[in-house]
């Protein structure tokens, strides 16, 4: 059994995951998560701000620092939309390169396919529609995991859609917002997951026009859905145990988007359940779910809390077992000394 540390740096959040693998199987995984906001105004400016870099800095400081502790023989880290989006995010690759990572920007397609290999043990046999809703991008992969079975991934694309994305695009940085601003920004959300769900075949099996072999299942990782979660059932304090594998009905995200563009960000900090962080970017990630339930017609999603990070694990541990990794791509492993 290896343990392995992984570091994923999103628009939003920074995270941690330190895994036992064995066999290309997680054994145990447990995560840390900190809201750092590295795509605060990438949007914008295509650039990566350098107050939103020395947050990200000083919390994978503490990341390495707490993979050593616990034990973690090396490590990977991964960059996604932002840093994807961005013109100078070499500086922070050569300050994450100091830290003794080895930094890498990953494809909106690698990123899909590592969530995919992260949900879909829990959904062995079935033809699943995985979301990956971030803060810049959404990244979608269709297929299925057959039991003792290579993974049939026939579908992934990564659709710039995220909740920071469309937060700085369409609604206020202080709210609450009209309609006319959700209106744009469930026309910009639309516009984007329609060539994407025409082209990957991406309608649930039971909407009208669906295709042979459709999904049947939406699965949604990422913090606005397990966020969505919380709220609704009031976590105070957060317990995955009760996020993971819950699901949210189409009219549940009806709901809360109306009830949350009614508050300002202040008020939204304040819900129960809800980190006062996220208070900003909440809103325009449930426009951004939604969008993608209408269009692809699903009236139900599952959350999972299995996301990019526990695919990462997997095809980490190819890496220094020199096997080959289940999504074709495996990270870059440094020693953790």
């Amino acid at each position: 059994m290896t343990r392995l540390a992984c570091i994923d740096i999103g628009t939003v959040t920074a995270r941690l995951a330190v895994a036992d693998v064995e066999g290309g199987r997680v054994v145990r995984l447990a995560k840390h998560s900190e809201i750092c906001n590295l795509g605060q105004d990438v949007d914008a400016t295509g650039r990566l701000n350098e107050e939103a870099m020395a947050r990200v800095l000083a919390c994978v400081r503490g990341y390495v620092q707490s993979a050593r502790e616990a034990g973690a023989v090396a490590a990977c880290c991964t960059l996604t939309s932002a840093a994807r989006d961005a013109e100078n995010s070499s500086v922070l690759g050569a300050e994450l390169d100091a830290l003794g990572l080895d930094p890498l920007i990953i494809p909106g397609q690698v990123e899909g396919a590592l969530t995919f290999l992260g949900v879909t043990h829990d959904f062995c046999g079935q033809r699943v529609l995985v979301a990956d809703n971030g803060g810049g991008s959404t990244e979608l992969a269709c297929g299925s995991a057959p039991q003792n079975a290579p993974l049939d991934l026939r579908f992934v694309r990564s659709v710039d859609v995220g909740c920071r994305r469309v937060s700085e695009k369409f609604l206020s940085p202080v709210g609450p917002d009209d309609p006319a601003a959700l209106t744009r920004a469930h026309e910009f959300a639309a516009e984007a997951f329609a060539p994407a769900v025409r082209d990957g075949g991406l309608l649930a099996a039971d909407a009208p026009g669906a295709s042979e072999g459709a999904p049947g299942t939406l699965v949604v990782t990422g913090g606005t859905v397990t966020s969505l979660v919380a709220i609704k059932k009031r976590l105070e304090p957060y317990d995955p145990a009760q996020v993971h594998l819950a699901t949210l009905e189409r009219a549940d995200l009806e709901e809360l988007e109306r009830r949350l563009a009614a508050l300002t960000v202040e008020e939204r900090a304040a819900l129960p359940g809800l980190v006062a962080k996220r208070a900003p970017v909440i809103l325009g990630g449930v426009v951004a779910v939604l969008e993608l339930m209408r269009q692809t017609g699903f009236s139900r999603l599952t959350v999972s809390e299995s996301d990019l990070l526990f695919g990462l694990a997997v095809a980490a541990e190819t890496t220094l077992a020199g096997t080959s990794s289940p999504v074709g791509w495996a990270p870059t492993m440094r020693t953790l000394r």
